[in-house]
């Protein structure tokens, strides 16, 4: 087994704990947050179908955001996930935090995407 910090494995089984509970549909979509210290994921997810909706990070190259290891970037990818979201005809989705706290980043990135439209 590979070392990892306490902190890791506290996040992965908290996370577990989350995904027992909280699934995507067609109808209502997972949105996926991961977040690094230098960078912001967000995915739109349909966990039954098995596919990825939409996604976005600070890492794409035409990517505005060049700093997502702050709350302004990461309001700002929440904001283009939902339009990348909403484009393909998404209303409403399911808010799975990946294990993080709702505060900072993750909290920022919820409240841009519910800015741009989404519903949770």
């Amino acid at each position: 087994m590979i070392n990892k910090p306490s902190r890791m494995l506290h996040r992965e089984r908290i996370h577990k704990r989350i995904r027992a509970r909280v699934s995507g549909t067609a109808e209502r979509p997972r949105l996926a947050v991961y977040r690094s210290l230098t960078h912001i994921y967000a995915q739109v997810i349909d966990d039954r179908a098995g596919v990825t909706l939409a996604a976005a990070s600070t890492r794409e190259k035409d990517s505005k955001v060049k700093n997502g290891g702050n709350v302004a970037g990461a309001k700002e990818i929440g904001k283009l996930v939902a339009e990348r979201a909403k484009e393909k005809g998404i209303k409403s989705v399911v808010f799975d935090r990946g294990g993080y706290l709702y505060h900072g980043r993750v909290k920022a990135l919820a409240e841009g995407a519910r800015e741009a439209g989404l519903e949770f």
